[in-house]
């Protein structure tokens, strides 16, 4: 009897040396979802609980080796983007992309830690605005992040959130995901716009300072959804069950002295 080919998803970004976010949330959540998961790191950081201490980039001739490699050999199915942090590293991945006709990508334009530390440089903005949003079946950007992709004030209602999707699926991308966590009230509002109309999720919000790489789980799990064959709707939606109770049960870990990890493998152990 032949086995089932696994689903195989390839993460994008940055390595984060505390294991909570970046590289590292998103290979844990693609095993936590049952995907395989495989990497191009486009940076590393000096990195914990408390805040990014510094930041080395790949050169940008070594990422694109790496997507060569992943890519020639592996039959990927989906792909999540992270921390891009230089212009340069932006086009080789976006060349890149294009080169193995990879379709199902996840851009979650991550641009600062959850300990406030900066992580996109200014000129790189642009280039993310214009290279890859393109690209994308889904845009992921918080309310902070949709606004500096705009030129915007953040959004501080629903309203907002919804006028500044579609502004932002205007630059290109298939789908935008604008995610509500970074708001108030008893409830965290995701708004999932399309050319199809706009899908309101929402989640009870949690109590909890543990949210150290909330959007890197949020999208990697989103593209291991996809990468095992659900539709975008129904991947966003089981995405967004997993991340809640990765939130739910973070206080549980007790990992570092600052914004801790979620708990990723919440399911298992």
């Amino acid at each position: 009897m032949g086995l089932d080919k696994a689903a195989i998803a390839v993460t994008i970004a940055g390595s984060d040396s505390g294991g909570g976010a970046g590289i590292q949330a998103d290979l844990k959540t693609f095993s936590a979802l049952g995907v395989y998961g495989a990497s191009v790191i486009c940076a590393l950081t000096a990195q914990n609980t408390r805040g990014v201490q510094d930041i080395h980039d790949v050169p940008a001739d070594f990422v694109a080796a790496q997507i060569d490699s992943v890519f020639s050999d592996l039959a990927v199915d989906a792909v999540k983007i992270g921390m891009l942090s230089r212009p340069a590293v932006i086009e080789v991945v976006a060349a890149g992309l294009a080169r193995h006709r990879v379709e199902t990508i996840v851009l979650d334009p991550v641009m600062v830690a959850a300990s406030g530390d900066k992580l996109l440089s200014d000129d790189a903005v642009e280039t993310l605005r214009t290279v890859l949003l393109p690209r994308a079946l889904l845009l992921t950007p918080n309310l902070p992040e949709a606004a500096v992709l705009l030129g915007e004030p953040v959004a501080q209602d629903e309203e907002t959130m919804r006028a500044q999707g579609e502004r932002l699926l205007a630059l290109g991308p298939r789908a935008v995901l604008v995610k509500g966590g970074h708001g108030t009230g008893p409830e965290s509002v995701d708004l999932l716009v399309t050319r199809d109309g706009v899908t309101r999720l929402a989640a009870p919000r949690i109590e909890t300072r543990n949210t150290h790489g909330t959007g890197c789980t949020l999208s990697s799990a989103i593209a291991a959804g996809l990468a095992s064959g659900a539709p975008l709707e129904d991947a966003v939606a089981a995405a967004k069950n997993y991340l809640s109770a990765a939130i739910a049960a973070a206080d549980s870990l007790e990992i570092g002295s600052g914004h801790g990890p979620v708990h990723h493998f919440h399911a298992a152990w």
